[in-house]
């Protein structure tokens, strides 16, 4: 994360990234200086994420080699949709995750163990989604929560827990998705 064009600039010379999200109104270098910089230097995608919403602006951002624009205030579903969609165009994004002996295929949102189908619920998905993609990492019960439910864990449930239980049981890693004392959980892959 940077504040400012520098300092973005100097991290994009320092590091690769799969996609960056960019603002227009940058101080020091604004965002459009910024992307003619990263277009000439390497093939980042780039998706402007700003509050300058004219036509005039859109067609500015698109035309100087954004993969994508989208303007503040936004749903964070779209922009999920939107990345894994660039991403998709610059083949970063895997189409299948295998882990253990389970198959995810994450654009048909489908699990398989071996030839057998694993029928999820789109919670219990989202969920083993979000356990894989932080494996061997603990992660808080109210994470969990609000990353899969989209809302704040305001009061003690049995939700996460239940919708644990049942993923345990499908997929049949009792012994791999581990409870975190006084945390919440994680996915135990060696």
């Amino acid at each position: 994360m940077a504040y400012d064009g520098e300092v973005a600039a100097d991290l994009i010379e320092e590091q690769q990234y799969d996609l960056i999200l960019l603002d227009i109104m940058l101080p020091k270098v604004d965002g459009y200086e910024l992307l003619d910089y990263i277009k000439q230097t390497n093939k980042t995608p780039v998706i402007f994420l700003t509050a300058k919403g004219q036509i005039k602006d859109k067609v500015k951002g698109l035309k100087s080699g954004a993969d994508d624009y989208i303007t503040k205030p936004f749903e964070m579903e779209e922009l999920m949709a939107r990345v894994q969609a660039v991403l998709r165009r610059y083949n970063k994004l895997e189409d299948t995750i295998n882990v253990d002996n389970i198959t995810i295929n994450v654009v048909a949102r489908s699990v398989k163990k071996g030839d057998k189908k694993i029928d999820l619920t789109p919670k219990e998905f989202d969920l083993l989604m979000l356990l894989v993609q932080n494996k061997n990492t603990a992660l808080y019960r109210e994470i969990i929560f609000e990353k899969v439910w989209g809302e704040e864990l305001e009061f003690e449930t049995r939700t996460l827990d239940l919708h644990i239980q049942r993923l345990r049981k499908k997929l049949d890693w009792k012994d791999k998705i581990k409870t975190v004392y006084k945390i919440g959980y994680m996915l135990e892959i060696v």
